[in-house]
């Protein structure tokens, strides 16, 4: 089973760049990277909050479980 983030495709619906992502939720570019293409193995639930908040988003929104 995988997990599979979406962020990408969440940051192009809300027109959002990556730098603009990682100024506001707090986190550097390079960690954003690993989230965006899936290389993460964990995300912190403050993390997760502020992707939300910024977004304005569920978080089934840009994550998807693959089997």
């Amino acid at each position: 089973m995988a997990i599979i983030v979406n962020l990408d495709v969440m940051m192009a619906k809300r027109k959002i760049s990556s730098s603009e992502l990682s100024e506001k939720i707090g986190i550097s570019m390079a960690n954003l990277s690993i989230l965006k293409t899936n290389k993460g193995k964990a995300i912190r639930f403050s993390t997760l909050d502020a992707i939300c908040k910024v977004l304005d988003c569920q978080p089934r929104r840009y994550f998807r479980v693959e089997r």
